[in-house]
């Protein structure tokens, strides 16, 4: 990606140098999220399908968790004040807030064209364990949205994982995920999230999971539809970008994680879609650049 030297969005709140907050100190509604990580570890869950499990119940009290990707539950020791980033560290701090920036700049004339204003998101870094408006987060669930306080949440570690783990590297694989997050956001200042949320509690697992399927296609779309636009108007994609992001979607489908944690795949259990479903969303975003393209929850959607 061509990004050194652009714009950088200051809607960055900078918590990796704060104090990790305990679980026994969380008050409010964290609820069930609070323990999932602790339930996980106490029956020997780990991995990818610690992620596959917590996805639901986070959806539930409002979350939306995008990565699914496998990495220890264990959470990292907090930094203190005195601890300084690494220029590897902030390198990625700045890359984060050039994808923001231009996906702000891609979502503001969109929203303009349908009468509506772009309400930018925040984007909130962390090390090992954050409080947000749906809960305790932790680094083992990967990146997430929120729609409580709009705003998306962050590990950078996240990214070696992306690489190492996944087989997803590249800067624009992490951009994807990023852009992802940010289609969460779209889908709440569309009403999509209410929507969906108020219709979960109606249904039961199965019929949820397949509803949360549509939604996480759609933000998988709508990070297609940011690479369109930034490709078109800003030219910030080099060659071999878009085959990153692919590869970045195909190793976070359902399928794929679950077979990686348990050996076998549970399509009832799927919560984000098939690797081939998250690809062909991803690319049908970024061909077509449109939000008409982008209908996951129409009757004759082919998912």
């Amino acid at each position: 990606m061509r990004w050194r030297g652009r714009r950088q969005s200051s809607n960055i709140e900078d918590r990796r140098f704060s104090r990790a907050p305990s679980r026994l100190s969380m008050g409010g509604g964290g609820g069930l999220l609070q323990l999932l990580p602790m339930v996980f570890r106490l029956f020997g869950v780990k991995g990818g399908m610690l992620a596959l499990l917590g996805v639901g119940a986070f959806l539930f009290f409002g979350g939306d968790l995008s990565g699914l990707l496998g990495t220890t539950s264990t959470a990292r020791a907090p930094a203190t004040q005195q601890q300084a980033a690494s220029p590897r560290e902030q390198e990625k701090v700045d890359f984060v807030k050039v994808v923001l920036a231009d996906t702000e700049d891609s979502w503001k004339p969109l929203f303009q064209q349908l009468g509506k204003r772009y309400r930018e998101p925040r984007v909130v870094l962390y090390r090992g364990a954050v409080r947000s408006a749906c809960g305790l987060g932790e680094s083992a669930m990967g990146p997430f949205y929120c729609p409580g306080d709009e705003k998306v949440y962050l590990d950078l570690g996240f990214f070696d994982e992306l690489a190492r783990r996944h087989g997803a590297p590249g800067d624009f694989a992490q951009a994807y995920v990023i852009a992802h997050e940010i289609g969460h956001h779209v889908q709440k200042l569309l009403g999509t999230s209410d929507k969906v949320h108020q219709l979960r509690r109606r249904l039961d697992k199965a019929a949820g999971n397949r509803l949360s399927v549509r939604q996480e296609l759609q933000a998988d779309c709508y990070a297609g539809i940011w690479a369109h636009h930034a490709q078109r108007q800003r030219q910030l994609l080099e060659p071999g970008d878009i085959e990153e992001g692919l590869t970045a979607a195909s190793a976070i489908g359902d399928d794929r994680l679950q077979r990686e944690a348990t050996g076998r795949v549970v399509p009832d259990a799927f919560t984000h879609g098939t690797s081939e479903q998250r690809v062909r969303w991803f690319s049908r975003g970024f061909k077509q650049g449109s939000l008409q393209a982008c209908d996951t929850f129409a009757k004759d959607a082919k998912l």
